[in-house]
């Protein structure tokens, strides 16, 4: 007699979206200096049917929320957990930008961790290339 067979909750998250017959996910990553590649990407992404989802934050551009240093800082660590959140929710994930850095990196990593497709708009930028 075989065990039952354990569903993980990643593995019930993707059998929900299937029955809700949701549109595949894609999670936009890559540098806040590509912010406005990123909309352009979300446009495209979206009239090909797609839900997208991607930063809401750019840290590099002023802004009252993030004047103060500390609690900038605080805030990066909180966007970068709610940013591997859109990674585990996502089906796909689009790196945008011909350049990577640490936090993209770990993104990517993370990503593939998870066995979700990884696209780049600069496929030459593919650290695992």
């Amino acid at each position: 007699m075989s065990s039952p067979q354990v569903i993980t909750p990643a593995e019930k998250l993707t059998e929900a979206k299937k029955q809700l017959s949701f549109p595949r996910i894609v999670v936009i990553c890559g540098s806040t200096r590509f912010m406005a590649e990123m909309t352009e990407a979300d446009l495209r992404e979206t009239k090909a049917g797609k839900i997208v989802v991607k930063p809401g934050c750019d840290l590099k551009s002023p802004h009252e929320l993030w004047s103060d240093p500390v609690e900038a800082q605080a805030l990066k660590v909180r966007l970068d957990e709610l940013h591997r959140a859109k990674i585990l929710l996502a089906d796909e994930v689009l790196v945008v930008g011909d350049y990577i850095g640490d936090s993209t990196r770990a993104e990517i990593a993370y990503a593939r961790s998870l066995g979700k497709p990884v696209r780049f708009t600069h496929p030459e930028v593919d650290p695992d290339a």
